[in-house]
């Protein structure tokens, strides 16, 4: 009887998609009987593999998104292994996928850091955790971090740590052959800035990554997270029994991981120490007073391994967002002084030329131009490419019925370069996101992703962004360096630039 009934849902649902509704969307979305897997257009498995290894293709996964939607259209079906892929990049088609999910939607996992966790015996945060596990952190850290209001508790704590900023800028001009302005590899600079900021945030600690000298544990903790991305797109590209002959990936990934859980528990100890010093004598303090992020985990009394997991997790999601989305917006801002000259405008205009400013998560989130500059950037540069599901159930999108648990990923960058949405789609016009008239489609950028999977710091994100920003052009013009050649973007999991940004900055 339940085979039965599994059946006729199972053909009732192929009807929906042969009628051309969709049981979410209730729009028509195909006119055509619904087609399988099998139909889907895609390069053939040498063919694709040679892109992938032979080509650089591991690097350049971004473009080809774009090629793959040029080639076979918005959906296509590629093979490594076992492992079946499809594909989408339209925005239309992504918006239908994503409408469809369950309570519970499942990303494509990162297999390796799962195993991890497992091998090592340590706790899945957020990024890692899945099902009810996954449910019961976010539903408890979401309060913490996705409301306005949340974020904004911390700006007073950045602010600090943006000033902090300002000055190692400073004292890092002229450091090497070149302009007496110049600071080399500024993503470098960013990624302190990130982790200091994410810190203060999580640990209500100072790390000193933005002093002239930068703490041995600091240094070894960024490496790691620059290394880690790696190892990871190495380890996924790479069959696992291949990981027996070929050790390196591996072990390398676990060296990362281990030296970033081992940071994280160091600070975690202490602030766990420093809080029960706290407690001793002293009423609850109050969840309002700006006290760190682990403060709220421990009153929830959270098992330590979990707030250790989740923290860790943290600290490496808060330093790559950052650094490479402020290294790119002031790459593109340095190449477009006009964008630049108006932009500095608004924020004198705003918040006044004093170097002492501090301005509100409030009065920044009414700049234009500001929130239009991040965007545009985000849109050029995700630092998040392509994203992906698992359906827990057979669905339809566009044409054809993906069977439940297909991976199918998302191609974000694909779709925010696409010129049918985004006019001249590879140049920097922030003014795009300002003007009236035919708006693009709501899903066809998405650096943070949709609905319960979307991105846990988007406020701080944007906070931090928009306060660095602000700051960093009250006090310098940011000019390119002279004779430098473009930068790319390659994938390294995320996105990041293919070799070094340096930057003038000249005071103002």
């Amino acid at each position: 009887m339940a085979q039965t009934l599994k059946l006729a849902s199972r053909v009732f649902h192929h009807i929906r998609c042969a009628a051309g509704v969709d049981a979410t969307l209730g729009s028509k979305v195909s006119k055509s009987a619904p087609r399988d897997l099998a139909d889907i257009p895609g390069p053939s498995k040498p063919g694709f593999l040679a892109e992938l290894f032979c080509k650089g293709g591991l690097s350049r996964l971004h473009e080809l998104q774009v090629q793959g939607a040029a080639r076979f259209g918005p959906v296509w079906l590629a093979s490594f292994g076992t492992v079946r892929t499809v594909y989408v990049a339209a925005p239309t088609l992504v918006e239908q996928l994503l409408r469809q999910e369950g309570p519970l939607p499942e990303r494509c996992s990162f297999s390796p850091w799962a195993e991890h966790r497992r091998r090592r015996q340590r706790a899945c945060g957020l990024l890692t955790a899945e099902g009810e596990e996954w449910q019961r952190l976010r539903s408890l850290l979401a309060p913490l971090l996705l409301r306005p209001q949340a974020a904004a508790r911390y700006a007073g704590t950045l602010h600090n740590v943006v000033c902090d900023l300002v000055r190692r800028l400073r004292r890092q001009r002229g450091l090497g052959a070149g302009p007496p302005a110049l600071v080399r590899d500024v993503a470098g600079e960013f990624y302190k800035f990130g982790l200091e900021g994410i810190a203060a945030v999580l640990l209500g600690s100072r790390l000193g990554c933005l002093e002239a000298e930068v703490p041995p544990d600091t240094e070894t903790f960024i490496r790691a997270v620059g290394s880690v991305f790696v190892s990871t797109l190495l380890t996924m590209a790479m069959p696992n029994w291949l990981h027996r002959f070929v050790p390196g990936p591996w072990g390398r990934l676990c060296r990362d991981w281990d030296q970033m859980f081992a940071f994280a528990q160091h600070h975690v100890e202490r602030r766990e120490a420093e809080v029960a010093m706290k407690r001793q004598g002293k009423p609850e303090e109050d969840r309002g007073s700006g006290a760190h992020l682990t403060y709220f985990l421990f009153q929830e009394e959270l098992p330590a391994a979990s707030i250790l997991g989740n923290v860790t997790e943290l600290l490496l999601a808060g330093v790559d967002t950052v650094s490479n989305t402020l290294s790119w917006a002031l790459y593109e801002l340095s190449r477009h002084p006009e964008v630049q000259t108006a932009l500095h405008s608004e924020i004198i205009a705003a918040l006044g030329p004093g170097p002492s400013t501090h301005p509100s998560a409030t009065a920044l989130s009414q700049l234009p131009l500001l929130k239009a500059v991040v965007k545009e950037v985000l849109r050029l540069y995700p630092v998040v490419p392509g994203n992906s599901r698992v359906p827990d159930k057979d669905i339809c999108v566009g044409d054809y019925v993906i069977p439940k648990n297909t991976l199918v990923t998302l191609c974000h960058y694909a779709t925010s370069r696409d010129p049918a949405q985004f006019p001249e789609p590879n140049s920097f016009r922030p003014a795009r996101w300002l003007e009236k008239g035919t708006a693009p489609h709501p899903f066809a950028s998405l650096p943070f992703g949709f609905g319960k999977r979307s991105c846990m710091g988007r406020r701080l994100a944007e906070l931090e962004l928009q306060m660095a920003l602000a700051q960093i052009l009250i006090h310098f013009e940011v000019q390119p360096e002279p004779g430098a050649a473009p930068v790319k973007p390659m994938t390294r999991t995320v996105l990041v630039p293919e070799r070094s940004i340096n930057l003038q900055f000249v005071d103002r």
